[in-house]
């Protein structure tokens, strides 16, 4: 029998490595920017054409490389980080596997121009899918220059795959962003399609932040700083009223990583407790210092999950520094009890003479390990044996089993929602602001007011999107909203959307943007909140299938602008929110799935009054 198994050529390997490493366009810049960091070098420039897929460009001043490193460094597992096994457990790098500049090669074609500045001359190589075309002496500065075209030319299928140009370069940015935070003594500048995007100078932390996120947010950050024998952590918090629901600007950084940690997420968000509504998020940068022996990196090939040895001693300590922050810039806010009715508590008076301590009896002679004939229980508690003829007691008396019914119907059938209107109660009450009651053919129906609002707006909305039939509401004094790059990015691609719905926004230059119209109907609504929200959403769906974006924007906008709990209502308003809810396609459920009404039924109700 002939042998099967084969050794795959480097070509292969190599390309199925890149399927992990390489796995869009944002991967090749975080691998080619975090390899300049490692060369030291104190200006990076970043240019992409086409999000990426035409090419890229990573020009740094860095050491750069000899002829031979620049030969060698595409060839699988060549590394200059580590010469052991055990200098996993001491990287202060941020590469190490040698993976990256092969997976690049491998989907792509590169043109590398390299110079160490003890050389006159510098090398240039031309590689197309890990095959070396051309190589030759070039003059070019110190440092390093990739080029990187036609990103997965010989992968068809991952370059169909490939979501849109605004999501790609979305993703792109939140690489970059990831990289600069952690990096501000670096220069760095980001160009798309010839347009600057980013210009950072050198500078420190906090500048850094606001460079990239904008001056507003400087006035929300506090000073996080904990120093232990253990870990050393630095960084800032957001004040609690800078909290919110989406898009919350959220970075771990250990040793000069990034990272996702949802444990220390948690240690965060339990500083704020009780200080932000549930369900909206504080912003943060936290940069962990640790020993290198005391994590663990090489978990996974992107090296954003990383393993701590003591990651419960460091949750408290990054819990109580955010508290520490928190409370010494007196944001916590005061609480004034009420004094009415509160108990009397004596000052204590060093003259005045003692009260006699109380006496408390108890039965010497009590032994727990001697047993007696006679329980020491009280008789209330003393068991006493049953009659022999127990069961007489009992004859003659039948229990009656009731048929085990639930006390409320839901959902409804679509072929029933049609007869409830019909026999509805044309009187309804409100409970407590929240719920709307009225009496059905088989019981008291109970609506949410709030999720049946959203279910009402929503389907409206969404009609206005496909038809584009939404009516602006010109306003006052037009609302300045500042975005990130990123942002800006989202927010182009939904402009025709949000258009549609009503919206207008002016673009006044830097990333910032003045709503000019809001769709009729939303007067009163924080309008700032309401498009951070929605363009939060539609980066989380990606942007790519324009049903899941106007789903997003749609649900953005109906939660926004619904009938909040609490808001008291006539009957005719009541009314009105019945007769639409059920004019709706989805009665039951809200549309991110949850319940609206329910009945309490009529046999129910007669059992608990029975």
């Amino acid at each position: 029998m002939a042998d099967i198994i084969q050794l795959l050529p480097d070509s292969v390997a190599n390309q199925i490595a890149a399927g992990e490493v390489i796995q869009r366009p944002a991967s090749v810049i975080k691998e080619l920017v975090e390899n300049a960091v490692d060369a030291e070098a104190t200006e990076i420039h970043v240019m992409v054409v086409d999000a990426g897929r035409t090419s890229i460009q990573v020009i740094d001043n860095g050491k750069g490389m000899s002829e031979t490193d620049a030969r060698l460094a595409f060839e699988r597992h060549a590394t200059s980080k580590i010469r052991k096994a055990d200098d996993l457990f001491a990287l202060t790098t941020m590469g190490f596997r040698g993976e990256a500049l092969p997976s690049i090669a491998a989907v792509s074609q590169v043109e590398l121009k390299t110079r160490m500045a003890t050389e006159d001359i510098g090398t240039h190589l031309s590689i197309s899918a890990s095959r070396v075309v051309g190589q030759e002496p070039v003059s070019c500065p110190v440092g390093s220059n990739f080029t990187i075209s036609n990103l997965f030319f010989n992968v068809p299928a991952r370059r169909k795959f490939l979501k849109s140009n605004a999501t790609e370069l979305n993703n792109i940015l939140t690489a970059f962003e990831r990289i600069v935070l952690v990096n501000p003594q670096i220069a760095f500048t980001f160009h798309s399609n010839g347009a600057e995007v980013y210009n950072l100078r050198a500078c420190g932390l906090r500048q850094r932040i606001v460079d990239v996120f904008g001056k507003k947010i400087n006035q929300d950050l506090l000073p996080v700083e904990a120093d232990t024998t253990m870990c050393k952590i630095t960084g800032f918090v957001g004040k609690p009223e800078a909290a919110r629901k989406k898009g919350a600007h959220q970075f771990f950084f250990v040793n000069g990583r990034y990272m996702k940690h949802a444990y220390f997420h948690k240690a965060v968000q339990s500083a704020f407790e009780r200080l932000v509504p549930v369900g909206e998020q504080v912003p943060y940068f936290i940069y962990f210092q640790v020993r290198p022996e005391d994590i663990d990196v090489n978990i996974h090939p992107t090296k954003t999950e990383i393993k701590f040895e003591n990651e419960q001693p460091i949750w408290q300590i990054l819990m109580a520094a955010t508290k520490e922050a928190v409370g010494k810039f007196n944001d916590v806010p005061s609480i004034d009890f009420d004094t009415v009715g509160r108990p009397e508590i004596p000052v204590f008076n060093p003259f005045q003479h003692h009260v006699d301590t109380p006496k408390v009896n108890y039965n010497p002679q009590y032994n727990p390990f001697k047993t007696s004939q006679q329980s020491s229980a009280p008789v209330s508690q003393q068991k006493t044996a049953a009659p022999a003829d127990w069961e007489q007691l009992y004859s003659g008396l039948q229990r009656n089993e009731p048929e085990q019914t639930t006390m409320f119907d839901m959902p409804l059938a679509d072929n029933a929602a049609g007869s409830m209107i019909a026999d509805k109660s044309p009187a309804h009450y409100q409970y407590k602001g929240m719920y709307i009651m009225t009496a059905v053919k088989s019981g008291l129906m109970i609506i949410d007011q709030h999720r049946a609002h959203v279910r009402i707006l929503y389907e409206s909305y969404m009609q206005q999107l496909s038809n584009r039939t939404g009516q602006p509401q010109k306003v006052l004094f037009p609302d300045v909203i500042q975005f990130t790059p990123a942002e800006e990015v989202v927010l182009r691609e939904v402009m025709p959307e949000m258009e549609g719905l009503g919206f207008e926004l002016t673009d006044l230059g830097g990333c910032s943007y003045a709503v000019q119209a809001i769709p009729a109907g939303l007067e009163g609504v924080n309008t700032e909140t309401l498009v951070r929200n929605m363009v939060a959403s539609a980066a989380e769906r990606e942007g790519g299938v324009a049903d899941g974006v106007n789903h997003s924007l749609a649900l953005s906008l109906a939660r926004s602008a619904a009938i909040p709990h609490g808001q008291v209502l006539s009957n005719d308003e009541m009314e009105d929110i019945f007769n639409q809810l059920f004019a709706c396609e989805n009665v039951n459920y809200t549309p991110d799935g949850r319940s609206i009404l329910c009945i309490l039924k009529q046999q129910e109700i007669e059992r608990l009054l029975g």
